[in-house]
């Protein structure tokens, strides 16, 4: 009986949760500081979860004190850490977006010691690099899964680390911030004080949506588009904003269902997992490079008409040729992992993810042009929206290409 009403709770909870992060999205941080001030903390800590990092640090500063206390109570450490830590940067800064790093070594640490340390890390985050860091955490190097795949494993981190990486000043403004990566495309940056030490890191979507935002603000004439503006009523904001929240919803739900399709796969050839994060920021990477491209031509006025299909063909090539190298590579790692494990399948799980990195940034690349071009022919904002779409075409592509490639010609 008990277990029956506690599953009743937790279908009501489901609707409520959902609603209020739309309500969430709609309102200014005031108000949904407001809006959330009356709920369980727990909940508040899980929707804040799911912001912006720096909106969640905006509407965490408008709690009164003692929710604030009960909300970060209900929160994992390591995020209420960072968010304290963001709260200490001027609004506009980059230190109000950072996120918390999760994977950070000392340079002594062995390759095999590292690995050991991801085996459990990915459990809790989505890793993408490995920051070194010194006895006084100032930043040393970047060690990326690449380099773990082809480092003996005795080899120290120091030895086989990228040493003095790029890195963003918590206090620089935003805009600063996105011009310094404008020509990196890195899906994620590392962030230091004035001292250089690692206090969190931004997240490349992260700046690119505040790069889209200067974009929009143009002149209307520049990118086809009516411009929201802060005069604009709340009727109009509502009408141009929700579709697309909405969208984005949908769309997650697809590229989980892409990944639950080949759940049996996955538990048959887990060695799958460890390169599904390298195939995505690859093909994720050549479509914002396409993308960006894109979104400057149109706010310059460099797309005329007639020159659109040359575009998408030039970002096609390109994602064909940059699919095919770093595809090379990541079919050497992958036989040279699954060799090592003795797996049988190690020729044929390289020609899959070779395969599935052509594919994939091929698609990528195209979607990174065709995606503003149409969302402009179609009266809406291509800086606004087309990361919605961008980031479920590489997604659905590279996963489900891989998987149902590895499905085909291993498990058929």
């Amino acid at each position: 009986m008990d277990h029956h009403h506690t599953n009743e709770a937790s279908a009501d909870a489901r609707p409520r949760r959902a609603g209020l992060s739309t309500a969430i999205a709609q309102r200014d941080d005031r108000e949904a500081a407001k809006l959330l001030r009356d709920e369980a903390p727990e909940l508040s800590s899980a929707l804040l979860l799911e912001l912006h990092p720096g909106r969640a640090t905006a509407i965490l500063d408008l709690f009164p004190a003692d929710y604030a206390e009960r909300v970060c109570a209900a929160t994992p450490p390591i995020q209420v850490s960072q968010w304290v830590r963001n709260q200490a940067y001027p609004q506009g800064s980059v230190g109000r977006f950072m996120d918390p790093v999760y994977a950070v070594f000392p340079p002594r640490l062995t390759v095999g010691e590292t690995i050991e340390r991801l085996r459990e890390l990915i459990k809790q985050a989505f890793i993408t690099y490995g920051f070194i860091v010194d006895e006084a955490g100032r930043l040393r190097g970047v060690i990326t899964m690449r380099d773990l795949l082809f480092a003996e494993h005795e080899r120290t981190l120091e030895a086989v680390m990228i040493a003095s990486p790029f890195s963003l000043d918590a206090r620089m403004p935003l805009a600063e911030a996105m011009k310094a990566v404008l020509s990196r495309h890195y899906p994620v940056y590392p962030v230091c004080d004035g001292d250089g030490r690692l206090v969190g890191l931004v997240r490349g979507q992260v700046l690119f949506e505040e790069q889209n935002f200067e974009i929009s603000a143009q002149p209307a004439s520049m990118v086809g588009v009516e411009e929201e503006r802060l005069t604009t009523p709340w009727q109009r904001c509502l009408k141009l904003r929700h579709p697309w929240l909405q969208f984005n919803l949908l769309t997650a739900f697809l590229a989980a269902a892409v990944v639950g399709v080949f759940q049996e796969t996955l538990n048959q050839l887990v060695i799958l997992a460890l390169f599904l994060p390298v195939l995505a920021g690859q093909s994720g990477n050549t479509g914002c490079q396409a993308l960006a491209v894109t979104l400057r031509g149109l706010t310059l006025g460099e797309v005329r008409p007639g020159r659109e299909r040359a575009l998408v063909a030039k970002e096609a090539w390109l994602g064909l040729l940059n699919g095919l190298l770093v595809g090379l590579v990541s079919a050497v790692g992958m036989y040279v992992t699954a060799a090592s494990q003795h797996n049988p399948a190690a020729p044929w799980l390289a020609l899959a993810i070779l395969l599935a990195m052509v594919g994939s940034c091929v698609v990528s690349g195209i979607s990174g042009a065709m995606i503003p071009l149409t969302l402009k022919r179609l009266g809406a904002d291509p800086a606004t929206a087309s990361s919605i779409f961008l980031t479920t075409a590489t997604d659905v592509a590279s996963m489900g290409l891989f998987l149902g490639l590895a499905t085909v010609l291993i498990l058929w």
